[in-house]
């Protein structure tokens, strides 16, 4: 086994979940992009906002609820951010777990603005019974509450003024069917390519004064797993050797740097390779249960499955078979170097 096994995982460069040093005010805000023209990457969906927002502006209403899913670091809050820019109006950022009773919602509600935007990340973990209440808000305006206690208890209608729900969500399976179906809007973030990243990463580098070579934008493009949170979060790396007076333009300076943050020439870091390391060495490439390797590895189920098992799938390096995860040959290849 190689040093990366005594890394832990919270302190992964590469994963995809928000950190607390993504929130920090004076570099995040000023990474992130405010008009949908700046917004790099997701034509698609790009395109569909600028005909909605357009056509709302026209008709003088709110937006459409919208429904963004797709993979963490994805840029979901950021774009929820935009379209409150672009719809001239003010955005309310809350998140499901947050939510822990009716009253909550009812208090977030009811204090909305016309057209404000509510933004609730994480929506898949909503408790059920205060889902329940934005069937309701989201199609007629109205919350039903009652009023009273035993037999004297009855519902009462309370207006609220016409607002737009952004929800954001890693799995949307999870979301029941009723909930689902009240989206107009239900739109995929995808994966970004190389050169939408490069692009991404040159654009914050120029907003933290920092002039990079093509050569080093696509190094770090390339080593962001296609996602826009790690390439600023590298970004935000090399900055800082780059502030101590290193080259950062020279291609082994930037290789070293890579391996004093664990991550390889393939991109993956300790606990990738401690995930195949542990297949392959301990297991002898046999299909292994999930809740073994777990035990085997020292994480959780969740983690290795959300954020460990994606990418390496992606790069075909691990197999799913009804018997278990295998490593494949490939992967066996590259833990062997």
């Amino acid at each position: 086994m190689i040093e990366s096994s005594k890394k832990t995982s919270p302190d992964r460069i590469v994963t995809p979940t928000e950190k607390k040093e993504d929130k920090s005010q004076n570099f995040t805000n000023i990474l992130r992009p405010l008009k949908l023209e700046d917004y790099v990457g997701q034509e698609l969906i790009k395109k569909h906002l600028w005909v909605s927002i357009a056509s709302c502006k026209i008709r003088n209403c709110s937006l459409d609820h919208i429904l963004f899913y797709g993979p963490p670091g994805l840029w979901k809050t950021t774009i929820s951010n935009i379209i409150a820019t672009e719809m001239w109006t003010n955005l309310r950022s809350t998140s499901g777990p947050a939510i822990e009773k009716q009253s909550d919602l009812v208090s977030i509600l009811s204090n909305l603005e016309e057209w404000d935007i509510l933004f609730i990340d994480e929506i898949h973990r909503l408790r059920p019974q205060v889902e329940e209440i934005l069937y309701t808000a989201m199609e007629d305006f109205v919350i039903d509450i009652m009023v009273g206690s035993w037999t004297w208890a009855q519902s009462v209608k309370m207006p609220l003024k016409q607002f737009t729900l952004v929800w954001a969500t890693t799995r949307l399976s999870a979301l029941s069917s009723p909930l689902r179906d009240r989206f107009w809007n239900v739109l995929k973030l995808d994966f970004y390519d190389d050169n939408d990243l490069a692009l991404i990463i040159d654009n914050n580098a120029k907003k933290l004064e920092l002039d990079l070579p093509e050569k080093t934008l696509w190094v770090i493009a390339r080593k962001s797993r296609w996602t826009p949170r790690i390439a600023n979060r590298l970004l935000k790396i090399v900055r800082d050797y780059a502030t101590i007076w290193k080259d950062v333009s020279d291609e082994k300076i930037l290789e070293e740097i890579f391996k004093d943050i664990w991550i390889d020439e393939l991109w993956l870091d300790y606990l990738d390779r401690k995930y195949l390391e542990t297949l392959h060495y301990k297991f002898n490439w046999k299909a292994v249960w999930l809740n073994t390797l777990s035990s085997a590895i020292g994480e959780e189920e969740a983690t290795l499955e959300d954020v460990v098992e994606p990418y390496l799938l992606q790069i075909g390096f691990i197999e799913r078979t009804p018997r278990g995860r295998m490593i494949t040959l490939s992967g066996i290849n590259h833990i062997r170097k």
